[in-house]
């Protein structure tokens, strides 16, 4: 006999629900360790790559494309010669972080609590 489906009785998500909104940003591959990363400062390509060394340089170029369509980065071209382009937080970038310290947080309490004694 099949079970009886329950009714979800919590609170109906907003049509703009602000998490997915959020989820749709930090959500992707390798994007919170670049956030992560532009945390302390602006950062240029070869900078994040060696931050973040397993990371392809194709994923790496997507995702920093992606973010500063977004509003979170924000990538500037400096006057050198060769040009070279830095990458930083935008404000609306830098509102994330909390978020991913959380998470961080959150992370390494379950890391923690699931490595077993070495002796069990």
């Amino acid at each position: 006999m099949p079970l009886k489906m329950r009714k979800n009785h919590s609170p109906p998500a907003p049509n703009d629900c602000p998490l997915a909104e959020c989820l749709s940003i930090i959500g992707g591959a390798w994007t919170p360790n670049i956030l992560w990363k532009l945390e302390a400062g602006a950062r240029r390509f070869s900078e994040l790559r060696a931050d973040i060394p397993e990371i392809s340089a194709k994923m790496l170029t997507t995702r920093l494309k992606e973010l500063e369509a977004k509003g979170v980065i924000f990538r500037e071209v400096l006057p050198t010669s060769p040009p070279s382009v830095e990458y930083s937080l935008t404000p609306d970038g830098r509102e994330l972080l909390p978020a991913i310290e959380a998470i961080a947080a959150v992370g390494h309490k379950l890391k923690q609590r699931n490595r077993k004694p070495a002796n069990e």
